[in-house]
């Protein structure tokens, strides 16, 4: 990627998934730091310590996919912040509405979201998340909720490869 990168076929390099361990390893062979790490949230205090921006794909839990979960959007709690912030739409509209207020949540601590649409009107949407603030209580609620993984990586644990357990693979950060 380095080489990438001096050729300008890249503009930033970026991982996901390090640990704060494989990211040290990183930083100390690389000529060019990762510019952001896609990852969980235990690793966001190292991240930033270091420069990297926090990126999140599927923040909400993919729910729309065969790998996805509808544990976060599904939440009782999303449901009471977006009434009190007098988000409510119908409710053939509530994914979008909380997605709203996972995405705010999201943008307080300065995480970049990739968010995966095409549709305009729910572009449009995903921006209608400046206008307004949580209060702490309702970012700890959040931060409080279940979290899943879409994928553990137990697929990447063979006998042939380099990580012999998940707790290799992800050094005890998950």
């Amino acid at each position: 990627m380095e080489e990438c990168q001096a050729l300008g076929l890249t503009q930033s390099i970026g991982v996901s998934n390090f640990s704060s361990k494989k990211l040290e390893q990183l930083l100390s062979t690389s000529k060019i730091p990762p510019v952001v790490n896609q990852q969980q949230n235990k690793l966001s205090e190292f991240c930033k310590s270091k420069g990297i921006v926090i990126a999140a794909f599927s923040p909400f839990g993919a729910k729309e996919t065969s790998w996805g979960t509808n544990k976060v959007m599904d939440s009782e709690v999303l449901n009471e912040i977006a009434q009190a912030k007098g988000k409510t739409y119908a409710q053939i509209f509530h994914f979008f509405l909380y997605s709203r207020v996972c995405l705010r949540w999201l943008h307080e601590p300065s995480v970049c979201v990739v968010v995966n649409s095409f549709n305009e009107e729910r572009m449009k949407e995903n921006l209608e998340i400046f206008d307004w603030e949580l209060s702490p209580e309702e970012s700890v609620l959040i931060q409080q909720l279940p979290s899943s993984r879409g994928h553990t990586g137990q697929d990447l644990i063979i006998v042939d490869r380099p990580f012999k357990s998940l707790q290799e693979l992800w050094d005890g950060e998950i």
